[in-house]
């Protein structure tokens, strides 16, 4: 097991990374506080691992939410689904939320914890790549609207992040190749030699190899804690988290979030970035045909639906990096740096619109 501690203004609390946690007693008796907890998860998660986090948790009152699973249940109705059951079990604020599953439980739940009595606990305890290393991590909760991807939310930092590496073993060859977007996304912004060390082993990631998917999650949790300790509130640096994703958050609004998974929009968004960012003279050649090449060693898609150029800027104009109405993107100065900017050039910005969306 590996533990990592983040730092957050107030907030301090530990990631631990390993196979097992769920059958671990003593480090779910230490990292679950209160007497009384509400364990939200969906319904793919909940037969696999409810009830053996139950009978982890001896002596404790835990009553269960399970939620529809998929990015399209993401809303205020089945967050609203959350506050009854934490009502029905007459939670009070020395309560827990545990949220058990993918990035959509956990955003939902999150947010359902920031919001209850104005804000009680919640242990985040990721089942998915994707949502062990980025959306468990640093904070940020919320739903999202027919209008825009995670408009409505609240940052709510987690008690505890638990990543049961195990969980892996069941999780869809899809949903795992996800997840490796977002661990590329980490090499791209912040570690050339993260995004070096995946080009020789994403092969041992797809094949679920015990120690390449420990080293690839611990260090993106690494990289996401460094970052989230600077900045909580995404008022700067914290921002560089969302390269690929203004872009990929509208090709998920386009296509009423049921076409793409989300790492799968992220990984077309970080193409149309990268491609950006050569257009801009910020990087060579070779650096956006490393990570179309890594991408599509991944397995994932670099094809943009044809939504049309306009419809995209549109739904672009609503990502929360826009500022006075200029939308800001995340773009490469070199592979391994990241910077975000309001200050391009239109034409290139057109362009890549015209060629990804038509």
């Amino acid at each position: 097991m590996q533990t990592i501690h983040v730092d957050v203004g107030q907030s301090h609390y530990p990631i631990e990374i390993g196979p097992g946690l769920l059958g671990d007693r003593g480090l779910l008796d230490a990292r679950i506080p209160g007497r009384d907890l509400l364990v939200v998860s969906d319904v793919t998660v909940a037969p696999l691992y409810l009830e053996r986090l139950r009978d982890s948790l001896p002596g404790r009152r835990i009553g269960a939410c399970v939620l529809p699973d998929g990015e399209r249940h993401k809303t205020l109705r089945t967050a609203a689904v959350v506050f009854d059951a934490l009502v029905a079990c007459k939670l009070n604020r020395d309560a827990t939320l545990v949220a058990l599953g993918g990035g959509v439980v956990g955003d939902i739940g999150g947010f359902a914890a920031a919001c209850y009595q104005r804000g009680i606990a919640c242990v985040q305890i990721p089942t998915t790549l994707l949502a062990q290393v980025d959306s468990s991590v640093g904070g940020k909760t919320g739903v999202n609207h027919p209008g825009g991807k995670n408009l409505i939310g609240a940052f709510h930092q987690p008690a505890a992040v638990i990543a049961d590496t195990d969980t892996l073993a069941t999780l869809p060859d899809r949903q795992l190749r996800a997840g490796l977007a977002e661990i590329i996304k980490y090499g791209c912004i912040a570690d050339p030699a993260l995004f070096a060390w995946l080009e020789n082993n994403v092969h041992r990631i797809l094949a679920r190899d015990a120690d390449a998917l420990t080293h690839a999650i611990a260090r993106s949790c690494r990289i996401k804690a460094a970052i989230v300790a600077r900045d909580e509130r995404e008022a700067n640096v914290r921002a560089i988290l969302n390269f690929g994703h203004t872009f990929g958050h509208a090709i998920e609004a386009a296509t009423a979030y049921e076409r793409y998974l989300h790492g799968e929009a992220v990984a077309i968004g970080m193409l149309i970035a990268a491609d950006l960012s050569l257009r801009l003279g910020m990087i060579e050649p070779s650096v956006l045909h490393r990570i179309g090449a890594l991408l599509a060693a991944a397995g994932l898609p670099t094809a943009a639906p044809r939504i049309g150029a306009a419809a995209a800027r549109d739904l672009m104009k609503m990502d929360k990096k826009v500022l006075a109405g200029t939308v800001r993107l995340v773009l490469l100065p070199a592979l391994g740096a990241a910077a975000v900017t309001a200050d391009y050039a239109q034409a290139p910005f057109d362009g890549v619109l015209m060629e990804y969306f038509g």
